[in-house]
């Protein structure tokens, strides 16, 4: 039984390319029809019923032949089968010969009007829906030499048989235009339907694109909010081990913290999954200074986050989160100064610690990781920059530059004020 919805069925299952690619099919076997009907039935009314009758059996033929080669054609030119050299040679000797009679027709027929009218229309009306198919299966640069060559060898084949100079050239000229009209249209189709198929892709390869660099931000999101947490948690169980073993009471205290950590991790995993969490920078910097100064690291913080544009706090907020877990990770610093200032319409950030291990040691920022290269990432997206690299030796700097809107920094606090 027909469901309400399976007379649409075929056509609904179809991509967009494959509409296209069905109208297109469907538009050159429409022009078989449009051929028997302007070519082959008007000869009934232009000449006698046996005249009429063996060249309008010559046009349908003709015109079954042109369906046959453009559908071989248009899967050659989508790359599914081979060029259809013999249909196409095949085309080419009927329209030659179909020509060639109507020729005879008009000069060693009946000496009628009518019937050097029907000469005419089917010589004219055979060449143009012969070349426009044969374009299909050729070359786009070989679309001009076919075009050349059919009227060329129409002018000469026309003079051969005793046809006059100038009524020759007339009717090549006719050829030509709708002969070329019909060529274009062909061509026009199939690179219609080329480009079709190309935005299509294009379509596809964006859509794969976005999918791999929302992966890549996630990815990137992950690492930042983890990095630093599961630094301080190893750190931290490092510490309660060995309070543990001298049997100090704060042992638990360390466990305590290391589960809140673990807990704070969890949440903010889920936040980061559902594609909500933004990194404030006054939190950041608070966060920083205490988990440095936990571990044994002198921290001071410099100036201010109040006013500062939301995009900016969030992109300077992972800067201040991927440079203390560096400065957890790598080194052995002892004193760690982060300074915030606004100059020139941006917002300078820096993260200075002197724990840099020498040249040659794996130091955050010389090998191109992950955290520097997402938080480039980062940055760009805002405009901004990010340097990092050693200094005098013994020092590790990383120096991330925001730009501010205008108007933003007003009320801004440009730095001085120790937290």
């Amino acid at each position: 039984m027909r469901t309400p919805g399976s007379t649409r069925g075929w056509w609904g299952r179809k991509t967009t390319p494959g509409k296209v690619e069905a109208y297109t099919r469907l538009s050159f076997h429409f022009f078989a029809l449009v051929e028997v009907a302007a070519i082959g039935l008007p000869l009934f009314a232009q000449v006698g019923t046996g005249i009429a009758s063996w060249t309008a059996v010559l046009v349908t033929g003709h015109a079954l032949l042109c369906s046959a080669t453009a559908s071989r054609a248009l899967d050659w030119t989508r790359d599914r089968r081979a060029q259809p050299v013999r249909l196409l040679w095949s085309l080419g000797a009927v329209t030659a010969l179909i020509a060639a009679v109507a020729i005879v027709l008009g000069e060693r027929g009946p000496h009628d009007d009518h019937v050097q009218a029907a000469a005419t229309t089917l010589l004219v009306g055979v060449l143009s829906f012969g070349i426009g198919t044969l374009t299909l299966g050729v070359r786009r640069g070989q679309v001009l030499a076919l075009i050349a060559g059919v009227v060329g060898g129409t002018l000469v084949l026309q003079l051969a048989l005793g046809v006059a100079a100038p009524a020759a050239l007339v009717t090549a000229l006719i050829v030509v235009l709708a002969g070329g009209g019909v060529a274009f249209t062909a061509v026009f189709s199939v690179w219609l339907l080329d480009a079709v198929y190309e935005l299509d892709e294009a379509r596809e390869t964006r859509a794969r694109l976005a999918v791999a660099e929302e992966r890549l931000r996630f990815g990137r999101d992950l690492h930042d909010v983890m990095g630093r947490n599961l630094s301080v948690i190893a750190l931290k169980s490092e510490l309660a081990v060995q309070l543990a073993r001298r049997g100090r009471p704060e042992a638990v205290e360390q466990m305590i913290e290391v589960q809140r950590i673990a807990h704070e991790s969890q949440r903010e995993v889920r936040d980061v999954v559902r594609g909500y969490r933004e990194s404030a920078l006054d939190v950041e910097l608070t966060g920083a200074q205490g988990v440095l100064t936990a571990a044994g690291i002198e921290c001071e913080v410099t100036g201010e986050a109040a006013g500062l544009p939301p995009e900016v706090q969030s992109a300077l907020g992972w800067v201040v989160r991927e440079a203390t877990t560096n400065v957890l990770r790598h080194g052995n610093a002892g004193r760690c100064a982060v300074a915030v200032r606004v100059t020139e319409g941006s917002v300078v950030l820096t993260v200075e610690n002197d724990g840099a291990k020498p040249v040659g040691a794996v130091a955050a920022g010389t090998g191109g990781g992950a955290g520097l290269v997402g938080l480039r990432e980062r940055l760009t997206a805002v405009g901004g920059g990010l340097e990092a690299g050693s200094v005098d030796g013994d020092r590790f700097r990383v120096v991330a530059t925001v730009p501010l809107a205008a108007g933003t920094a007003a009320g801004t606090g440009t730095g001085g004020v120790t937290s």
